[in-house]
């Protein structure tokens, strides 16, 4: 097996994780703080709530499956890990946040990216839809569905139906700094501008929508115009460079 490196983006046919016991120094030793950030950030954001997510503790590669563990944590320990900036300075074993995601795109090869609503923990950011893993992902059998997490959040979040994608096997990870995103592909069969207005009109009938908008991408010139996270930009030039 060999590790994970930070910059590599991997294709995969499969990935491999399991929920696991690990003792996390850094929620214990740093809780006052942790409580004082979430005190901060989720002032005046009642939608935001402080569940539980599970974060990568192991990882490694082999032969195109990727093995992980994964161990529960406070989502507000996670954004403060997060937003210290302590993901690239703590010895090892590296803690990632390893989410998977829906590499969303329609029948004219655009694809289709949320942009968060105000209200989130990452405001204004344009994604794939995606989630940390959380306990809806865990398995009896101590394993985590992380091909579920893909469908589930792509479903929740922008109201596609499951007879209205069509998912791919296979994975690529990007793997940056504090995180491992595993994209998977799936498609929608309309053109980029229909898909787009089906899925804000399906949007606005939600309760608390986590999206403000949804972006088309057709070329790295588009991307461009929004504030995507890291391991966006890596995931696209990949795609488009190989096209």
């Amino acid at each position: 097996m060999t590790g994970v490196v930070d910059g590599e983006i991997v294709a995969l046919d499969r990935v491999e994780a399991r929920v696991e016991t690990f003792d996390w120094g850094f929620a214990r030793e740093r809780a006052d703080e942790i409580a004082a950030h979430w005190a901060a950030i989720s002032a005046g954001k009642p939608a935001m709530f402080n569940g539980r997510v599970m974060l990568q503790h192991r990882a490694a590669i082999e032969d195109g499956v990727f093995h992980a563990g994964y161990f529960e944590a406070d989502y507000a320990a996670f954004l403060a890990w997060r937003d210290f900036g302590v993901q690239s300075s703590l010895p090892q074993p590296a803690i990632r946040n390893g989410f998977a995601m829906a590499a969303l795109r329609a029948a004219d090869g655009a694809f289709l990216l949320g942009r968060m609503g105000d209200h989130t923990a990452n405001p204004g950011k344009v994604y794939f839809a995606a989630g940390t893993p959380d306990r809806e992902d865990a398995r009896p059998d101590g394993t985590l569905d992380l091909a579920g997490s893909v469908t589930r959040e792509l479903c929740e979040e922008t109201g596609l139906t499951l007879n209205e994608i069509a998912v791919e096997e296979r994975w690529t990870a990007v793997i940056v700094p504090g995180r491992v995103a595993f994209m998977r592909p799936v498609g929608v069969g309309l053109p980029a501008e229909e898909a787009r207005a089906l899925m804000l009109a399906r949007i606005a009938q939600q309760d608390e929508p986590e999206l403000s908008d949804i972006v088309i991408v057709r070329n790295l010139a588009d991307c461009a115009a929004y504030d995507m996270p890291p391991f966006m930009m890596p995931y696209l030039t990949h795609i488009f460079g190989g096209e």
